[in-house]
């Protein structure tokens, strides 16, 4: 008879050496994937539908399929024996943590993010690699915090001071040159080596700076991006879905012509089959045809 797992050491024995559960580890994400209410129905060796799973997660079937799709290699291990079929998807025990993650961690990172961070190629391949160390989004505050702090310390000795170019309208770090005139000027002679290594200091923090603005301008440009993207593609989602209930009720139409008194006594009958047929229709054609039209979206913003 199967029993129920312990959860929390077979969690972490499971998802040992994983990319994202070293990401998640000791942040206050690892405890929502070891305390959730649905780890308490999971059995290890069984395996379980798409709509069963996202209703524990709290999102719609075809959200999960979609975010199953580009990671299918990662949640299955390439395993032949999963019972999943073109339509029909199973995951068992180790496919649901690694799904669970994926869904915490994707506003974050977003899929492109997950995908390096797996190292997945454009094939949807996960690349083996001997050695890897996975780079949190901490680490990068941390040494945008560091630069931070030493930029505003410069600041304070006043040899620099912040102009905004007239031109490009970016704000740039000017050297004060008349006070540092005045500086070198009452400082001795054998100084003078000082003062080169402290202009090499400052250059290499002139160009640190540059870099840092770089990068904060991509971070805010690509998270707008992502938003219209993720705006239009729930609109492609809600029309993809849409456009097959139309579909069906014709379909439903011209396949179900009841006589106008049969229809009167089977109404109730008639309107339970047809929203059974409106269901089969859509579960049968949603996720090819909104892989379709979000890859034709996508193609159109890569042009």
């Amino acid at each position: 008879m199967e029993q129920t797992i312990s959860i929390k050491q077979r969690i972490s024995e499971v998802l040992a050496g994983d990319p994202l559960f070293q990401v998640i580890q000791d942040t206050p994400t690892e405890h929502i994937i070891l305390s959730e209410p649905y780890l308490d129905e999971l059995i290890e060796k069984k395996y379980y539908s798409t709509p069963e799973v996202a209703g524990w997660f709290e999102v719609t079937d075809a959200q999960l399929r979609y975010y199953i799709k580009p990671f299918e290699e990662y949640l299955f291990d390439g395993a032949a024996t999963n019972p999943s079929t073109s339509t029909i998807i199973r995951l068992d025990f180790k496919a649901i943590l690694k799904l669970r993650m994926i869904l915490l961690l994707k506003d974050e990172y977003r899929v492109k993010g997950l995908k390096r961070l797996l190292c997945i190629n454009e094939d949807g391949h996960v690349i083996k690699q001997t050695t890897s160390e996975v780079t949190a989004p901490k680490d990068f505050e941390s040494r945008m915090d560091t630069l931070s702090q030493a930029l505003a310390q410069i600041m304070q000795t006043g040899l620099f001071q912040i102009e905004q170019d007239e031109t490009t309208q970016q704000s740039q770090l000017i050297l004060n040159e008349d006070l540092l005139q005045q500086k070198i000027k009452t400082i001795p002679p054998e100084t003078s080596q000082k003062i080169a290594d402290i202009q090499v200091v400052t250059e290499q923090l002139q160009k640190e700076n540059q870099e840092l603005k770089e990068k904060i301008d991509e971070v805010i440009t690509s998270n707008k991006n992502d938003i219209a993207i993720r705006i239009r593609e729930k609109h492609l989602e809600q029309a993809v879905l849409n456009r097959l209930e139309n579909e069906a009720l014709e379909r439903y139409a011209a396949e179900k012509k009841w006589r106008p008194f049969g229809k009167l006594f089977r109404s109730m009958h008639i309107e339970i089959e047809k929203k059974q047929y409106i269901a089969t229709y859509i579960e049968e054609n949603f996720s090819e045809q909104l892989s379709q039209a979000l890859h034709e979206y996508h193609e159109h913003l890569v042009e």
